[in-house]
């Protein structure tokens, strides 16, 4: 095979590797999308090399406009990345050299690769960041918009998936948005950790030039510098965070589906899913499978994948900077591109979807989960809560065996005889609508107890797009 030199990064290096290495370890399929990014943090650093003497102004200055231009062609098209560069850094840096020559080859002046690309991860985390949470924020919002009006659609609740107690359709979907909001500030405090400006940071021990770091973290928007230079370029912390939210809020997505895809079942049948978001079988004509639903279900194993990835490649490395970091992108950017996906496709699927509110409210029938209430009516008559609760499971027993679905079809004779406590306006409050409504305790599924938690959770929406504003 033919040999390749890498034209900035060969050293002391008589020869290179064969074609086969070089497309090994070389990274620009994958940190090509930090283009914008590493331009940008070159502006910066070539600003303040200027400013700080360190090379003449007017060299800083082409330097800078140049920087500037290729950033503009990146965008329009007219420069395409060369695949065969070794990473982003030498791309960039190759079409800058070509340009203006010894101007060029004085950008990487006082910097590494190891604090450049520190510094692009960072810079490109703190852009895409928001729009993750802007997207979390877009799914609550159609959470939201579905569950005001399903504040009175009474559906069971729950546990070990059998039938619970009742509740409403939007008591559900609100503690769906809750879960989002937990995720939405996650992202936000991992955002507070990536704000920490690594470029000064050299390959592990800073520099021996009078570099400004400070007015590089100023004029990139960083609110701090990284306190130790060999911390920042060892440092991967921020994307396994990061990969760690992403795995959290897949698990939520996935939850999410799991429950889409056994309500739209003809067992239960709560919920229709839209065509568009469905598809057929190859062989039996009248299948609708919720095939997105599961993509996103299934895809969450692949986020929780690359997270392990990250922990596995950094859990045994000696400080400060090994080549194995640079693997860091693939499993991030992969466990990225898999939730940005499937929040957007989520989001849509949800805001087609159609509710059977008389297959949920026949569902609260049967299966006796208004036992609970039993038990506190008699609570509230003055009997322990243990003893009552044997009373109700008496009653359900006797239902049970006499076949009898609910126990507000038990003759009054018979609910009885379990308890002298037991009056006939116990039938009032053990149907599935008193049940709902009697359970009004802040976060309880009352409709007015639910639509006070949408209200909070559209404060928190209007609150989500003022601050991106």
């Amino acid at each position: 095979m033919s040999e390749k030199k890498s034209p900035l990064w060969h050293g002391r290096f008589a020869e290179g590797p064969d074609a086969e290495a070089v497309a090994f370890e070389t990274s620009i399929h994958i940190d090509e999308r930090l283009a914008q990014d590493d331009i940008r943090g070159s502006v910066a650093h070539a600003g303040m090399l200027g400013a700080s003497g360190i090379i003449p102004g007017s060299e800083a200055a082409a330097i800078v406009a140049e920087l500037k231009k290729i950033a503009s062609e990146l965008e329009t098209g007219s420069l395409k990345i060369d695949p065969a560069a070794e990473d982003i850094h030498s791309f960039v840096e190759g079409v800058l050299t070509d340009r203006l020559g010894d101007a060029g080859r004085k950008v990487h002046t006082g910097r590494s690769r190891n604090d450049q690309i520190a510094l692009d991860e960072r810079l490109h985390l703190r852009r895409v960041v928001p729009l993750m949470r802007e997207s979390i924020v877009d799914l609550v919002e159609a959470l939201v918009t579905i569950a005001e009006g399903h504040t009175e659609t009474l559906m069971p609740g729950y546990t070990h998936l059998q039938r619970a107690q009742p509740v409403t359709l939007a008591h559900h979907l609100a503690a769906w948005c809750w879960q989002l909001v937990r995720d939405h500030g996650r992202l936000g405090d991992a955002l507070k950790r990536m704000d920490f400006m690594p470029l000064g940071s050299g390959a592990l021990a800073g520099s021996g030039l009078p570099l400004d770091r400070e007015r590089v973290a100023r004029e990139l928007g960083f609110s701090a510098l990284t306190p130790n230079s060999l911390d920042a370029v060892s440092d991967r912390d921020y994307c396994i965070e990061l990969a760690a939210d992403l795995s959290i809020l897949m698990m939520h997505l996935s939850r999410f589906c799991e429950e889409l895809v056994i309500w739209s079942t003809e067992e239960f049948k709560f919920v229709e899913m839209s065509e568009k978001w469905s598809t057929g079988s190859s062989i039996m004509p009248q299948k609708k499978n919720p095939d997105y639903a599961e993509l996103i279900r299934g895809r969450s194993g692949m986020v929780f994948g690359n997270l392990v990835a990250l922990l596995t490649m950094m859990k045994g490395l000696p400080l400060s900077y090994d080549r194995d970091m640079q693997d860091d992108k693939t499993s991030l950017f992969a466990a990225w591109d898999t939730a940005a996906s499937s929040l957007r496709i989520f989001t849509r699927m949800i805001s087609t979807a159609s509710w059977n509110e008389d297959r949920m409210a026949a569902a609260c029938t049967g299966g006796h989960a208004n036992a609970t209430d039993l038990a506190d009516y008699l609570v509230r008559k003055g009997m322990p809560f243990r003893t009552a609760h044997g009373v109700a499971a008496a009653v359900v027993r006797e239902c049970i065996e006499g076949g009898i679905r609910d126990m507000t079809e038990l003759p009054f004779e018979r609910m009885k005889k379990h308890s002298s406590l037991i009056a006939e306006d116990v039938y009032a409050l053990l149907s599935p609508e008193a049940c709902m409504r009697a359970r009004d305790l802040p976060g309880g599924p009352n409709p007015e107890r639910v639509k006070a938690q949408l209200a909070e959770l559209k404060g928190r929406i209007a609150a989500a797009r003022a601050e991106k504003q």
